[in-house]
């Protein structure tokens, strides 16, 4: 049964992530907002590695550092565009566009491998995803003015239509698709390397992203000389923490092989959660065309987490 409460941990942490990092980055006046994010990760993510390493006796070497970097950057990359994308439109629409990266890669997968081992309810999860994320698209661009202003009266942000409010998160889907397409080779070659070589990569991955949050810390404060207000930065942290707290559920949720098929399902439809979150706790309200596309999304979703295990 434990695998069933690291399952939930693990969506109501990631989606707990979502929520605090909205918050977080929203702020149209934050022109640095996901800057200070990416710093906020940094941060804790460095505290993790280097518990993993002095405790955990995780091996890290610079080899293992340069062999992971380009996911590495990819992810961060992806990251990073999303926060900025936060500030332009709702948590509910991004978050379910950003979790569609996973059909994309199936796309990858087909595009240079064709359909393979692939069965017929994975080529169909795959053409949910995207038709959701299409049709997000569609309803955001063609929604009128007044309807929006009209269910946006609740919340204290107005997002006016652009085409920025839906390119960032259809980049960070694009990128999180190809480091997680990179992963797997990547990891390929890291397993002849080194044993236990997935931790190895996930504390090259934090250390990646400590540096990041590093360089983000001397342009934002040293060089822009920004202030960092303890009560703007604490839901960033707060997101951080979530973030690398759901990693830490999803490594225990997913080695229970046995209920695997039934966990993955869980843990990908996390995005369903922040829309409940954003509908609750940020006062979002969508239109029945916004839920529609969401639900097909994160049923493609869920279904692909179901098959890939």
């Amino acid at each position: 049964m434990m695998w069933f409460w690291f399952s939930l941990i693990t969506l109501l942490c990631w989606s707990g992530s979502d929520l605090f990092s909205k918050i977080g980055c929203r702020d149209p006046k934050d022109h640095y907002g996901h800057l200070k994010m990416v710093m906020a990760v940094g941060v804790v993510m460095g505290l993790h590695a280097a518990y993993e390493i002095f405790v955990g006796g995780t091996v890290i070497n610079l080899q293992i550092l340069l062999t992971y970097l380009p996911v590495s950057l990819l992810y961060i990359g992806s990251m990073t565009l999303g926060y900025l994308g936060l500030r332009y439109i709702e948590l509910s629409i991004s978050s379910p566009i950003c979790n569609s990266s996973g059909a994309l890669v199936a796309v990858l997968a087909l595009a240079t491998g064709g359909i393979g081992s692939m069965q017929p309810m994975q080529l169909v999860a795959v053409a949910l995803a995207c038709i959701g994320v299409i049709g997000l698209g569609i309803v955001e661009a063609t929604e009128d003015d007044e309807l929006r202003a009209a269910r946006q009266e609740l919340s204290n942000y107005k997002y006016a239509k652009s085409w920025v409010a839906l390119a960032l998160p259809v980049m960070y889907c694009l990128l999180d698709a190809l480091g997680t397409f990179a992963d797997n080779r990547v990891l390929e070659t890291l397993s002849g390397v080194v044993e236990n070589y997935e931790d190895s990569a996930n504390v090259a991955y934090e250390l990646t992203f400590l540096l990041a949050g590093v360089i983000c810390f001397i342009y934002v404060v040293l060089i822009k000389k920004q202030r960092l207000v303890p009560r703007a930065e604490f839901p960033k942290y707060t997101g951080a923490i979530f973030e690398t707290a759901g990693q830490f559920a999803y490594i225990y949720a997913i080695a229970d092989t046995e209920h695997l098929p039934m966990s993955a399902p869980i843990i990908s439809s996390y995005c369903a959660a922040s829309v409940l979150w954003s509908r609750i706790f940020l006062k979002e309200k969508l239109s029945w065309k916004h839920y529609l596309m969401i639900l097909i999304v994160v049923a493609g979703i869920a279904i692909m987490g179901f098959f890939d295990a």
